[in-house]
């Protein structure tokens, strides 16, 4: 008694040979029962091993394998199967003026169109990108300008 969450484990043995993130089957499967929703947390000792757990919701009438999102920053790290690296807070969700939604199986937020995000690797080379600028007068001009994923102004000479 006390414990606020229940431990997760990993269902397989799982090598993390890079940085990148990866899902990790569980050993458990939706719905969680009696209408509860829960928040998949890493176990507080997890950082120790150098492994990181992404946190996620788990809707109540999610019905696939609940899976482990996890990374590393120094691999590789072998991570056994029926190790215990998460775990699901639960709660019963209350969301006003919540529109009636089935999850099924699909999972990750499976509830409408994915959201994609641009992303490139800036270490070795530079991103550009052909534009055509057109002045208010008419007037066009292309120019071959560098991708600032930084920047609220960029400013064309």
């Amino acid at each position: 008694s006390g414990s606020a969450g229940v431990d997760l484990a990993t269902a397989v043995n799982t090598i993390l040979k890079t940085q990148n993130v990866h899902l990790i089957d569980s050993t458990l499967q939706g719905p969680l029962g009696r209408g509860l929703s829960a928040l998949l947390l890493g176990r507080s000792s997890l950082s120790h091993h150098r492994i990181f757990v992404i946190p996620g919701v788990i809707d109540a009438d999610a019905t696939a394998v609940i899976k482990i999102i996890v990374y590393t920053l120094t691999p590789p790290v072998f991570i056994p199967a029926n190790s215990k690296i998460a775990q699901l807070v639960p709660f019963k969700a209350s969301v006003p003026n919540a529109e009636p939604l089935t999850r099924g199986a699909e999972g990750f937020g499976s509830t409408g169109p994915p959201d994609v995000m641009l992303a490139i690797d800036i270490k070795q080379e530079k991103p550009e990108e052909s534009v055509i600028v057109q002045h208010p007068n008419g007037q066009s001009s292309t120019m071959t300008m560098l991708i600032d994923t930084g920047a609220d102004v960029t400013i064309i000479p």
